[in-house]
């Protein structure tokens, strides 16, 4: 009797661990918002939707360069202002915030320290380096057209923020024990029509990404809505349906809404060691979801460096120093973008060991962790490339073009 009362507290204990195990909310953006009025609310935050991890991405068009010095902070800061108006918030606006060339981006949270809102459309952003950098809306990321900017506060509980209440947001980590309401972050391997598999946390439809958030379809002419945790796998079965695995064993069939079709507007992957997948419905086989091996957290992020390494010309000349890709990413937080097999790929820079070009129209891009994929259609590895520029000790420059281009291997962060 004494055995069985040691194996069933054994049991117990192993449950109990599993349980906290799956509970930690470490991988979570975390931080404390301030209001335009001064209030100040803090906890685990969901931004527009689809991001909600610190390997998730902060979207949108970056100003040339970085400012080491922080000077434009004050500048713009003091161009912002709040006026009332019979008792109502009026934003001004103020001239354009980017005078120079701007180019599309993107940088993982955990890389952020504090975003300020500087106007309806940008902010500035500060890094763990200390450096800033502006960002202005292409996407709904920033702007008045955010989707959703959520804050589960640890007094208050769920509070839904308007982008003009918002004035700054400091990110920081949070307890591994938090509790959100919307459960645990979906985490899983995405296999491709062509066999290509990735793993990641996982945003569906570029809008559900929790274990509470709802999967909704028809099955049998009734409708059907499936909490995400509940779910084993989804498979496309064909252009207007999927196949769904409840954790239950049950298997449906569900259609007839944007999930399961091929109006489904993409599969994300936040890969940890690789940047941002996003699969299109005709492309997606299937989804097995699982927990994450370990948890992603704050303190993984560095802010950035320089991308340092060396470029090798077609005629064998080598040039060692920090480089500036596509007269456009100087930095490790950095992304380069292209197709594999039709996938879009967003590559943070960080995570490539060396990139070849193959021919005028792709380039074959190799990570750290061994893997490599040929990627195509963007000015980042095709013949559209604005150039390679590395400056070299001793304040020499030199600039390849594309077709003088044969490859480069970065140093390791």
């Amino acid at each position: 009797m004494r055995v069985l009362r040691i194996v069933a507290f054994t049991a117990v204990v192993v449950c109990v661990a599993a349980s906290l195990a799956r509970a930690d909310s470490s991988d979570r953006i975390y931080g404390k918002l301030t209001t335009v009025d001064g209030d100040v609310f803090e906890g685990l935050i969901r931004w527009d939707k689809n991001e909600a991890s610190w390997v998730d991405f902060l979207n949108g068009h970056k100003e040339r360069s970085l400012d080491h010095r922080g000077s434009r902070r004050k500048r713009y800061r003091d161009r912002r202002k709040t006026i009332k108006i019979l008792g109502l918030k009026i934003r001004t606006s103020r001239p354009e915030i980017f005078g120079g060339r701007t180019t599309q981006s993107g940088i993982r949270f955990g890389h952020i320290t504090a975003l300020d809102v500087i106007d309806d459309d940008a902010v500035l952003l500060t890094l763990k380096t200390g450096e800033t950098l502006e960002m202005a809306s292409y996407s709904s990321d920033i702007g008045e057209g955010i989707r959703e900017l959520v804050i589960e506060d640890r007094n208050e509980g769920e509070i839904e923020f308007d982008w003009e209440d918002v004035e700054r947001i400091e990110f920081m980590q949070g307890d591994p024990g938090l509790k959100s309401n919307f459960g645990e972050r979906l985490y899983g391997t995405v296999t491709s029509d062509r066999g290509d598999e990735f793993t990641g946390y996982i945003c569906w439809d570029i809008d559900e990404m929790f274990t509470e958030d709802i999967l909704d379809g028809k099955h049998k002419h009734r409708k059907r809505k499936i909490e995400f945790g509940k779910i084993e796998w989804i498979e496309r079965r064909n252009s207007s349906s999927a196949k769904v695995m409840l954790k239950k064993g049950d298997e449906l069939v569900l259609r007839g809404t944007n999930d399961v079709d091929d109006s489904n507007r993409g599969i994300v992957i936040s890969d940890p060691n690789l940047g941002s997948i996003v699969i299109e419905w005709d492309d997606f086989e299937r989804v097995d979801f699982k927990e994450p091996p370990r948890t992603i957290r704050y303190e993984d992020f560095d802010g950035g460096h320089r991308l340092e390494g060396t470029v090798y010309s077609a005629d064998g000349e080598a040039y060692t120093g920090t480089i500036c890709w596509d007269d456009d990413e100087e930095y490790t937080w950095e992304l380069l973008d292209g197709d594999y097999h039709d996938i879009e790929f967003d590559v943070e820079f960080t995570h490539i060991k060396e990139i070849k070009r193959k021919g005028y129209s792709a380039s074959i891009v190799t990570l750290w962790d061994g893997r490599s994929f040929r990627l195509d259609d963007s000015n980042d590895v095709d013949d559209d490339n604005k150039g390679i520029f590395i400056k070299m000790k001793g304040g020499d420059e030199a600039e390849l073009e594309w077709d003088e281009f044969e490859r480069v291997e970065f140093v390791k962060p």
